[in-house]
């Protein structure tokens, strides 16, 4: 539940922007995925590994309730601790093939430079569908 009511901003701001906006932002969706990647794949190629995330859980103290004791006139509640589990994210280095690497930086950059061009002409078709009102 928790969860779900930490997505709602989220969802709100995706919706923000004007329709222009919306559009170029939608058009350009993989230019920006495959941009990333490139980053990735350099920042690996110059470090000469790459990092892995993987998950690991682990227990902490937390207060899960609370305990009524009556002393005489006064009513204390004291608090019930209990050991929930919770899980991390965590990053490990991998070795990586830097041929592999350059192989498929080589991929991306051409993806990159084919939807480079693809996005152009999607933003000028955003453009003249959605033109910016001047105030």
């Amino acid at each position: 539940m928790r969860h779900a009511l930490m997505l709602i901003p989220l969802v709100l701001l995706a919706a923000c922007g004007t329709p222009q906006e919306r559009c170029i932002r939608q058009s350009t969706t993989e230019l920006r995925r495959v941009t990333n990647l490139v980053s990735e794949v350099q920042g690996n190629i110059a470090r000469g590994y790459a990092w892995q995330s993987y998950e690991t859980t682990s227990s902490r103290w937390e207060i899960c309730g609370y305990d009524t004791i009556t002393k005489g006139d006064k009513v204390i509640q004291k608090p019930r601790m209990c050991l929930e589990d919770y899980t991390v994210t965590r990053q490990r280095p991998i070795p990586i093939d830097p041929a592999a690497e350059k192989r498929k930086l080589e991929a991306l950059l051409k993806r990159q430079a084919e939807l480079s061009k693809a996005a152009e002409a999607q933003i000028a078709a955003c453009k003249a569908a959605y033109p910016e009102e001047e105030s």
